[in-house]
């Protein structure tokens, strides 16, 4: 591969950002990635800085922002909004923190369910079916 990230086709693009081409034109669509350039004979050309975006939209997807918040996120980058940017994570981090506590709830029902499985055998209704037919 052109080891030159100021010029690259769709394909070498993607495969420097880590993604597929698809994703390229979905997150065009979406406005997550500016339309590049067209140089002559129509080819589309990206760079290094379109790596850069690629690179970053994925990790804030990782972190579980959704690509509306991430487009928050990129009109954020010019360095000077970081308050803005901290509540943006705060806001996530609540949010993450919430999920742990409803994931802790469900895995406390859903054991004391699977418990109650175990000494119910012999009877004529699950336990566990039973008691999601009564929740």
């Amino acid at each position: 591969m052109n080891n030159d990230l100021n010029d690259l086709p769709i394909g070498a693009f993607a495969a420097a950002a880590g993604v597929n081409v698809e994703t390229i034109r979905f997150y065009q669509r979406k406005g997550l990635l500016p339309r590049p350039r067209r140089a002559y004979g129509g080819i589309r050309r990206y760079g290094a800085a379109d790596v850069a975006r690629v690179k970053f939209v994925k990790s804030a997807q990782r972190l579980g922002f959704t690509l509306e918040e991430i487009a928050g996120l990129l009109a954020l980058e010019d360095g000077t909004r970081c308050a803005d940017a901290r509540a943006a994570a705060e806001q996530k981090l609540a949010d993450v923190r919430a999920k742990l506590a409803d994931l802790r709830q469900m895995e406390s029902v859903l054991a004391q369910l699977v418990k109650r499985c175990t000494a119910g055998r012999g009877t004529i209704t699950c336990p566990l079916i039973a008691a999601l037919h009564a929740h």
